[in-house]
């Protein structure tokens, strides 16, 4: 009778307390946020917080969050196209009764869509394996343009810095590099800047494939102006400033 007692008291005192169940290696957990391509058959994604809102879902940061990188190979992909196909929803989408998506593709679909740049997706995933990835609509937010000094950090990413704080960004082909030297391979700020602006910007359009060679010849971070997505990190036009940071 005592064990019972103790056993039901201990019941109760769980109860109040919300007492912590150890998490299983197995366990299958949920985040929310943009998936970036990393690597072959893997993404990368810094989770944050989801709000509904209509249809969509409005995104914000969770302090202290850190970036997981999980493998997608075996994972179910649920996109709100109607076609797994379509590069847009052209006007049309497919959403369940939470407002997430719900036509039926597969790793390789979701390998196309993530080579064309960041998606807004729920992860379900178990250890360092993604078991199901659904997209959602992401509430709009406004872009920002703003000066820092940028590092290279891998394939198509860098590391930005701005008043103290450094946050990873990325990039797709279709990024502009406004540059101030001569030409497109040219060095960072090599020979006389004749396609600067009079604020120091350069006006040369280039492309990112000469962006992510200019980065990789340098050791030092350097003084650029980008305009981005603060939610999705991704970079959309970085220019060359005249005048080293």
């Amino acid at each position: 009778m005592r064990l019972l007692a103790s056993a039901t008291t201990a019941l109760a005192l769980c109860a109040l307390s919300a007492c912590a169940t150890p998490v299983s290696a197995g366990t299958t957990r949920v985040v929310y946020g943009h998936a970036w391509a990393d690597g072959t058959g893997h993404l990368r994604i810094l989770p944050q917080s989801a709000t509904a809102a209509r249809k969509q879902y409005k995104l914000k940061a969770i302090p202290g969050a850190k970036e997981l990188r999980l493998g997608y190979t075996k994972a179910a992909y649920l996109r709100v196209a109607v076609a797994c196909h379509l590069k847009e929803t052209e006007g049309h989408v497919a959403l369940d009764a939470k407002n997430f998506g719900r036509t039926r593709c597969k790793p390789a679909d979701l390998a196309t869509g993530l080579a064309s740049g960041p998606i807004a997706v729920r992860v379900h995933y178990t250890g360092r394996q993604a078991v199901k990835v659904t997209e959602f609509l992401p509430y709009p937010s406004n872009l920002s343009v703003v000066r820092g000094t940028v590092k290279r950090s891998g394939d198509r990413t860098l590391l930005f810095t701005r008043g103290g704080k450094t946050v990873k960004l990325g990039y797709t082909h279709a990024l502009t590099f406004s540059r101030v030297t001569s030409r497109c391979d040219s060095g960072w700020l090599t020979g006389r800047p004749v396609n600067a602006d009079r604020d120091g910007l350069g006006t040369k359009h280039c492309g990112a494939g000469d962006f992510t060679a200019a980065l990789k010849k340098l050791r030092h971070p350097v003084l650029v102006q980008i305009d981005y997505q603060p939610r999705s990190g991704q970079v959309f036009q970085v220019w060359e400033v005249f005048g080293d940071a």
